[in-house]
């Protein structure tokens, strides 16, 4: 099923841990909707941008797959308005900062980037039309533990 022009249900549900624990990963009738806008808004518009494909690294997630990946018990994943993403040949904060200039979102996280290494980490974005707050933050790992910090620091 399409949920846009470039890109599918199964790409944006496709969970190895679901799949290696036999957990069911399919989105109710909301969480479908959810996730077209999410494709309408922002997956689109950055595929059509860069001209490349865009790679999900995770989308929906039901709420027993986002608790086996340790997910907060409040992911906006679990309510497919939300996913990570990355381009190849892309660097993940050129992305970032992209959708910070041009785009809508409730949420951009820059996750565990390494300046100077432009395809570590990934990128975080979620769309609730209903909050469009433009929040941004960069995650990074301290003594073992994710702390956010504000802002896109690269």
């Amino acid at each position: 099923m399409n949920l846009s022009a470039n890109f599918t249900l199964k790409e944006l549900t496709k969970s190895d841990t679901a799949t290696r624990l036999g957990l069911d990963n399919t989105p109710d009738d909301e969480a479908l909707e959810n996730l077209k806008v999410l494709c309408e808004k922002v997956l689109q518009p950055v595929r059509e941008h860069f001209g490349k494909s865009v790679t999900v690294n995770s989308g929906f997630r039901s709420p027993e797959s986002n608790a086996a990946v340790g997910g907060s018990k409040t992911s906006d994943h679990c309510k497919g308005q939300a996913c990570d993403i990355e381009i190849a040949g892309v660097a993940n904060a050129d992305l970032a900062q992209w959708i910070m200039d041009n785009l809508d979102y409730t949420q951009l996280i820059l996750e565990f980037y390494t300046q100077g290494v432009p395809d570590s980490g990934w990128v975080h974005v979620s769309y609730d039309p209903n909050n469009l707050k433009k929040q941004e933050l960069t995650a990074t790992k301290v003594a073992g533990k994710t702390t956010y910090l504000n802002g896109l620091q690269a």
